[in-house]
């Protein structure tokens, strides 16, 4: 396994080994949202992680990091899709996305090379919705709700799933953090099974199903939401921590985490954004 941390400031890394993904069987005129000009990488928004610690990931090829304002992308050039969106969220925040306008301008992330990434022609007449990984709903400024229309940050998604059990799972992963006593870390991502079907001429893979991990350092409380990416999908019960290690294989939570007793992450921080806007 890799554990996916930058050594050089401002540049992504890369694997050749395995693949991940297999195994795991408008508003025109408004300006593209501001970016780093060049490719960032988690060593530049480690807030995202609890412990300050990135996943660790299965080998893969075309794996590269990204951080925007309010999240934290490792993208597949494979699948042209997150593999996990990282989020660290408070109630401040929370409370502060309620008066955020939705900007809808959807863009694709030119920080990724045109052969890795999604672009709009890729969605347009596909019958799937453009799906966020780190909610719209999240934002909590200006700037973290225009990034957060990346196709960087989008997988395709059966729509009336998107706006039915999904989209309950993501107030209720809101309504918890507001009910919680510090912060909490979020990771979404997509599972492909071995033959994914793709859509537009891009190729980009349609997840057999989606996940959430809710990870509560106060509480020492963690649980993942595990769903299919069908229309008929109803939320089910949650499956545990250790069950989303084995189905997905990423360690998404490091030891020193895991072994925190309850109570001892109870630390409020004041802001947790990491402004790539030079």
């Amino acid at each position: 396994m890799v554990a996916w941390r930058s050594a050089a400031r401002g540049r992504c890394r890369r694997s050749a080994v395995g693949g991940l993904l297999v195994l795991l069987a408008g508003c025109a005129l408004r300006p593209v949202p501001p970016l780093s000009p060049v490719d960032t990488a988690f060593s530049e928004c480690l807030q995202f992680f609890p412990a300050q610690t990135p996943p660790v990931v299965p080998g893969a090829p075309a794996l590269r990091e990204l951080c925007y304002s309010a999240f934290a992308v490792l993208h597949s050039g494979e699948s042209k899709t997150p593999v996990f969106v990282a989020e660290h969220l408070d109630r401040a925040m929370i409370n502060a996305a309620r008066g955020q306008k939705r900007s809808d301008r959807f863009f694709a992330d030119a920080r990724l090379p045109e052969g890795e990434r999604a672009e709009l022609a890729d969605y347009r007449g596909s019958g799937y919705s453009r799906g966020h990984m780190a909610p719209a709903g999240d934002m909590s400024t200006p700037d973290a709700m225009a990034q957060s229309f990346s196709l960087a940050n989008m997988v395709p998604q059966d729509q009336i799933f998107n706006a039915g059990a999904w989209s309950e799972i993501e107030q209720h992963t809101r309504q918890y953090v507001l009910r919680a006593q510090a912060d909490v870390y979020v990771f979404t991502g997509p599972v492909f099974a071995a033959q994914a079907p793709t859509i537009g001429p891009g190729k980009v893979q349609v997840p057999s199903h989606l996940f959430k991990l809710v990870y509560d350092p106060c509480s020492g409380k963690s649980w993942a939401h595990w769903m299919a990416n069908e229309a008929s999908t109803t939320a089910l019960a949650p499956i545990s921590y250790d069950e989303l290690v084995r189905r997905t294989r990423i360690r998404f939570l490091p030891p020193a985490a895991r072994a925190m007793q309850a109570g001892a992450g109870c630390t409020r921080h004041q802001a947790h954004d990491a402004h790539v806007s030079r």
